[in-house]
């Protein structure tokens, strides 16, 4: 039995021909750092992200020049794109003109009521969804009347910071239901996590099946980030929320897509790619492990298939842990132990361990594709006294 919650039922809104929500599968999302102005170097970023496996792209469309170069871009990428577009509703025209796949767009932020019947006509006309974005610091500014209300309900800093989330967000929501327009996804971004986490609960709890996307705003650079990222979205995966996420870091973007497949990995919601499993290390390990486990993550980088490696730096946890990895290697003494699925299969020095579990890696993939079942001869693991001495 699953100690994750059920996933939150939510309608299916079709970006570009990649569902989102339903029974579909939690989608990875990035944004690009190119110049939008520049579409050469903004397609070349897009299918970069492509190549990692990322499957929705934003493209920030700040000014004209930015929505006039989106016809020389939206045809030609490998994903659907999606428009991040504020106040300024004529670019949302041109954009939805380029054929964009999808807005961020929130219309509250647009002045004038026919502005905003505009654009939401031509989404619809189009079949393009919206995806509402409230973040924590750029909505306006709490009223008194909200202030004290909720002082009267003796709400706590991240209660208040929570709900005025959700009520903004509601807001905006009421614009385009207002207009019969429920293509709609949202997001209620934060940094700090209990507010992210506190608001995303709240609106889930709602009357409303509308997908909602996961983020945690300006969370920082790799380090500090990706932690930050992974308990807040993580969090939300664990409870049933959220059908999109993006994880924002400064850095290439890349990174992001990167951290978010190991989120979902981490919660085996989405198997995509090689998780690696490796030895914190200690006293025990007799070979260099860290040189070894950065080399193998280097080889996984370009693996697409859903397997399971394991690089463990000694022999008395090592097997055991690794058990139910699809290949791996157990060293000690100089040497290591190459296995499938707690298997032994042969026993090599220090220096061919690499060669040898790149080998057993490309073996595996090979064997799946050609329907092989693994059928490796049954060793049962003992003391490495086995490694005292190399066949």
């Amino acid at each position: 039995m699953s100690l994750l919650a059920p996933r939150r039922k939510t309608r299916v809104v079709n970006v570009g021909g990649v569902g989102i929500g339903g029974n579909n599968p939690i989608r990875v999302q990035s944004m690009t750092t190119a110049d939008t102005r520049d579409p050469a170097a903004t397609l070349k970023q897009i299918q970069e992200l492509a190549d990692v496996g990322c499957e929705i792209v934003r493209v920030a469309v700040p000014d004209r020049k930015a929505a006039a170069a989106l016809p020389d871009i939206v045809p030609y990428s490998p994903v659907p794109l999606i428009a991040d577009i504020h106040f300024e509703h004529t670019l949302a025209l041109k954009a939805l003109d380029a054929g964009i796949h999808g807005l961020r767009l929130n219309p509250g932020n647009i002045r004038k009521a026919e502005d905003v019947r505009e654009v939401v006509a031509k989404a619809k006309e189009r079949h393009v969804p919206i995806r509402i974005g409230v973040n924590f610091g750029s909505v306006a500014p709490m009223t008194k009347e909200f202030v004290d209300e909720m002082a009267e309900k003796h709400a706590t800093q991240v209660e208040l910071r929570a709900e005025w989330l959700v009520r903004s967000a509601l807001g905006h929501i009421k614009i385009l239901e207002a207009l019969d327009f429920y293509d709609t996804k949202v997001s209620l971004k934060a940094f700090e996590i209990p507010v992210l986490l506190e608001a995303y609960q709240r609106f889930a709890r709602l009357p409303n099946d509308y997908p909602l996307h996961l983020g945690v705003t300006e969370a920082g650079t790799p380090r500090a980030g990706s932690v930050r990222s992974a308990i807040g979205i993580g969090t939300l995966l664990a409870m049933g929320i959220g059908d999109t996420i993006r994880v924002s870091l400064t850095t290439d973007p890349r990174e992001e897509v990167f951290v978010a497949y190991e989120i979902l990995k981490s919660l085996e919601l989405r198997q995509k790619g090689a998780t690696m499993i490796a030895c914190p290390t200690c006293g025990r390990v007799e070979v260099d492990l860290f040189k070894l486990a950065n080399q193998v993550d280097k080889v996984l980088e370009t693996v697409q298939e859903p397997i399971r490696v394991a690089v463990m730096g000694c022999v008395v946890n090592g097997p055991g842990e690794a058990r139910d990895a699809d290949v791996g290697v157990a060293s000690g003494n100089g040497k290591g132990v190459i296995f499938r699925k707690g298997k032994i299969v042969k026993t090599v020095l220090e220096e061919d361990m690499l060669d040898e579990l790149t080998k057993e890696i490309n073996q595996v993939i090979e064997d799946r594709k050609n329907g092989i079942v693994d059928e490796v001869e049954d060793h049962s693991y003992k003391p490495m006294i086995s490694l005292t001495a190399v066949p």
